[in-house]
């Protein structure tokens, strides 16, 4: 079984790990990941589910609708189904690029959309995707507080919003959650945002702890280079020079720990995020049923202060 802890103060006991559905969206959009195929998403679902995941974090602008119908899909039939986490304000513009809008309305034909296409009474966690416009932050949230009060979201959040965000939206209905980026890579989380959730008791869920798949220890030069054009990551400073150079020495440095402890390299590197103590859960994002297991144990790996010496590069 897999451990879990309770998400903030909501009361959800989630699993360390989740099913992050972003991937599975495909790609012909402004942030796909290239081609999908759909059975194999849904696989992978399974797979998750039945190895005791029991949440899934998507949102509506993954495909712009397709992730959260396959979720949908995964779903039917199901004796029990996990929680389901997702977002809005993000909308489909033009040559399938993405709009930002926090209007009232819009967040509430959003919703409504959202649980059809997911085939659900009511949504486990809804929050907002970014935070913009920031002049229209108060608007949205006060949407989300009203789908709370209607019962068609029981939990809402927030996802990408800094301290100062939070502080102003709190006036309005309590954050429950905040879903920030964080990973070896990417720490900014680590210096204002994570202590101050901790201390208000904010559930935190987050997101590409892996780095987008740049520390999974399958991520290669020739990859790289053989990425679809659809694929939003050909064009990501994380995987072009100068920076993709120190990723790659990094990942090195995490196939070492993940020998010790005969894991993987995306387990060590997803272990790393739970570590800190402000972190609920990370979203991991499966596409095949074969990449499931290897990273599971990331829920229950314990990293030593030799193995956190070693990722950071303090020891030989």
């Amino acid at each position: 079984m897999i451990d879990t802890k309770q998400l903030g103060e909501t009361g959800l006991q989630i699993t360390r790990v989740g099913f992050g559905a972003w991937a599975i969206g495909g790609g012909g959009w402004e942030f796909g990941w290239g081609p999908q195929e759909d059975d194999q998403s849904i696989a992978a679902i399974h797979r998750a589910l039945e190895q005791g995941v029991n949440w899934i974090d998507t949102a509506a602008a993954y495909g712009f609708g397709r992730s959260e119908q396959i979720v949908g899909r995964a779903l039917e039939g199901l004796a029990e189904r996990p929680y389901v986490f997702t977002k809005c304000s993000l909308l489909e513009g033009p040559g399938r690029r993405v709009l930002h809008s926090l209007e009232r309305d819009s967040i509430v034909r959003e919703a409504h959309a959202s649980v059809e296409r997911l085939g659900i009474d009511a949504i486990d966690l809804y929050q907002i995707h970014w935070p913009i416009p920031d002049a229209d932050i108060e608007e949205g949230w006060s949407a989300l507080a009203e789908l709370k009060q209607q019962g068609l979201v029981r939990h809402i959040g927030v996802s990408n919003f800094d301290v100062e965000q939070v502080r102003r939206i709190q006036q309005i209905a309590p954050v429950e959650t905040l879903q920030p980026q964080y990973s070896l890579i990417e720490r900014d989380a680590e210096r204002e945002l994570l202590p101050f959730l901790e201390r208000a008791g904010i559930g935190v869920i987050v997101y590409s702890p892996m780095g987008s798949g740049m520390l999974t220890g399958t991520m290669t030069r020739a990859r790289i280079a053989e990425l679809p054009d659809d694929d939003w990551r050909k064009r990501d400073e994380r995987f072009r020079e100068p920076r993709l150079s120190r990723n790659l020495e990094l990942v090195e440095r995490l196939s070492a720990v993940a020998e010790r402890h005969d894991t993987s390299p995306g387990a060590v590197a997803i272990a790393w995020t739970l570590r800190n103590p402000a972190v609920d859960g990370a979203i991991v994002g499966f596409r095949r049923p074969d990449q499931v297991d290897p990273l599971l144990g990331a829920a229950s790996l314990e990293l030593s202060g030799e193995d956190l010496d070693r990722i950071e590069g303090r020891a030989g």
